[in-house]
């Protein structure tokens, strides 16, 4: 009987994106790997992300949606052959990938170790070889097509181009856009629009204005200028969903005009058409990543995040006064309140606030708002950002009914005149003891619920605490070692020389009454040990067992007031409550003897 691996397409995988070699028919490769992708927010649908081989070489596939059963069901896994019957060539984000629209699994051949040593395509894509795309069965993974062609606007009013009708072409996935990419069609939704700008340069004055576009996939930015600015904006009002479709520019994103996770944005051209789709509804509207207000605390420095709460206070519009530009700028301040028992100030610019007439103790979606330390913690709604008040989602229910329940009598711990090393809560009964912890059982309830703790560290858990981390900015999720100086991150898409180590520490601690397990992230991983974890990492690399031990050491029997976060989480079948670190202070004495006879006065006999 022939070996698996006579039956593999040996470089068919490299024929997929080179018109000029041989092309195989339903090659069959080997899967070296099946993960799947982390879900989007507001996106429950399963993503798997899967790298076939050929022996010669390997690439990372996706699957289509309606091949996702092919893992679920136990029949795509690492090691077995399979036949791809369907598929499309694609370069996203300057990586070659396949989308895999239909397979078979080649049962009869069985399953084995990866077959030889694939080498990874290489990502430099000529002139020459740029795949275009093919027409495909997409079965809604790509958008569903609308049966009557909507009206359409051409970026060039003076030159009409006839058109087939963008409802009836192949739709892309916004995530498979890239300056590889041609003759394609996205159908979104516009969740932002700027106002129209003016810039100058050498060459003279003009005019501007951008929209976020957003489909099942993920998001972009696009802007139009000069005549395709005035063409275009009257068109395009938010919450609308249209057809665009090329030519159209695909260009790298500039980071410092954009909250959108994409590494690439769109500029209008000339013969650009955008049409307005008749089917709104098959396009999904805003979608949210919410940070608790109580959580900003633990949230780094110009971090873009999304925050939701019910607005307790809306402050009048002032003016102030770039310092750069010495251009004034219209401002008001918000104040916004949520169930973890925070209040935070939140400012909006411009047009926003000048026209911001939403009443109090509506609930009010903010995407896009920058996370700064002046005066302790405050968020400031970027440019790009959007405003959604009373959203028909389950934070936003869940929150107004905790607010006419409890919400409105309640007193908030507020971030303002707090400094990020002393950062305290004023909410009364906030100090607990271990067992008091427990006794509550705090963080059973579908909340979290937040507590200090004075207690002395006991024990640390030296196995996985820390893991190597993106260098992106903002980012910090673990990425994976593919060949040495090749780090991977899935969630950015990119590959890094090496990475960032961040600590992610079990500790034991107790006081009195008891002891207990905490979570501890980078920044009191830090604090703790003295040093950093990349610097801790490399000690221990270089065998330096007996500095490592000392740091130890020297953490270890310190007390601490440890600002906490208890929630219930499942691991398995079980579940359990996790006690999470927002921040750790060393024990002041002085503040600390100031509540002990403050609570020795509580217990004042008359």
């Amino acid at each position: 009987m022939a070996s698996p691996a006579s039956h593999i397409s040996v470089g068919a995988l490299s024929a997929i994106f080179d018109d000029t070699k041989p092309q195989f028919q339903e090659p069959v490769v080997q899967c070296v790997q099946v993960k799947p992708l982390p879900p989007q927010a507001n996106n429950h649908q399963e993503r798997f992300r899967v790298v076939f081989s050929d022996i010669s070489n390997y690439v990372q596939t996706m699957l289509a949606i309606q091949a996702n059963h092919f893992v679920t069901d136990g029949s795509l896994r690492k090691g077995c052959f399979v036949r791809l019957k369907s598929f499309q060539a694609n370069s996203v984000k300057g990586k070659k990938i396949l989308i895999i629209l239909d397979l078979e699994v080649l049962r009869d051949l069985g399953e084995a170790e990866k077959i030889g040593e694939p080498k990874p395509l290489e990502n430099k894509i000529e002139d020459d070889e740029k795949p275009q795309p093919t027409t495909i069965s997409s079965n809604g993974f790509y958008g569903t097509k609308a049966q009557n062609a909507p009206q359409q606007v051409n970026t060039r009013p003076q030159q009409v181009r006839p058109s087939q009708g963008s409802a009836s072409a192949t739709i892309y996935p916004i995530e498979a856009l890239s300056p590889y990419a041609h003759k394609w069609t996205i159908k979104a939704r516009c969740t932002s629009k700027s106002p129209i700008k003016t810039w100058h340069g050498r060459s003279g004055d003009g005019t501007l204005f951008s929209v976020n576009l957003l489909d099942d996939s993920g998001e972009i930015r696009a802007t139009a200028f000069n005549d395709q600015c005035t063409a275009l904006y009257e068109l395009f009002q938010e919450g609308g969903v249209y057809y665009i479709s090329s030519p159209c520019r695909v260009q790298l994103a500039k980071k410092q005009f954009t909250n959108l996770n994409n590494d690439y944005e769109l500029t209008f051209e000339r013969e650009t058409l955008v049409e307005k789709a008749e089917d709104q509804n098959d396009v999904p509207q805003v979608r949210f990543n919410f940070t608790t207000i109580g959580d900003l605390q633990t949230v780094e420095k110009d971090t873009t995040i999304d925050v939701i709460g019910v607005l307790k206070e809306v402050g009048e519009t002032t003016q102030i006064v770039s310092k750069s530009t010495q251009k004034p700028y219209d401002k008001r301040d918000l104040t916004l309140v949520d169930n973890t028992g925070y209040s935070v100030r939140l400012t909006i610019w411009g047009n926003t606030a000048v026209n911001f007439g939403t009443s109090p103790e509506s609930v009010v979606a903010f995407k896009g708002v920058k996370v700064s330390d002046f005066g302790g913690r405050s968020l400031s709604l970027l440019s790009s950002g959007s405003v959604t008040v009373d959203p028909d989602i389950e934070e936003a229910h869940r929150l107004k009914g905790w607010y006419d329940a409890q919400g409105r009598t309640e007193a908030f711990a507020t971030y303002d005149r707090m400094s990020t090393a002393t950062m305290s809560t004023t909410r009364p009964d906030q100090f607990k003891t271990v067992a008091q912890v427990r006794e509550e059982m705090l963080g059973m309830s579908e909340d979290p619920a937040y507590f200090s703790l004075r207690a002395t560290v006991t024990w640390f858990k030296r196995d996985n605490m820390c893991y190597p981390a993106c260098l992106s900015e903002g980012c910090n999720k673990k990425v994976t070692e593919l060949d040495p100086g090749q780090w991977r991150c899935e969630r950015c898409d990119k590959t890094h020389p090496r990475p960032e180590y961040r600590y992610i520490m079990s500790i034991g601690v107790s006081d009195h009454t008891g002891q207990l397990w905490l979570s501890c992230f980078d920044d009191v991983g830090k604090m703790m040990m003295g040093v950093t974890a990349g610097q801790l990492m490399e000690m221990q690399q270089q065998n330096e067992d007996k500095t490592v031990d000392e740091i130890f050491q020297n953490a270890n029997c310190r007390t601490w007031t440890f600002k906490c976060r208890a929630k219930t989480d499942h691991y398995g079948d079980q579940q359990r409550i996790r006690y999470q670190v927002s921040y750790a202070n060393p024990v002041n004495y002085s503040e600390e003897a100031s509540r002990l006879a403050n609570l020795i006065d509580s217990y004042h006999i008359s």
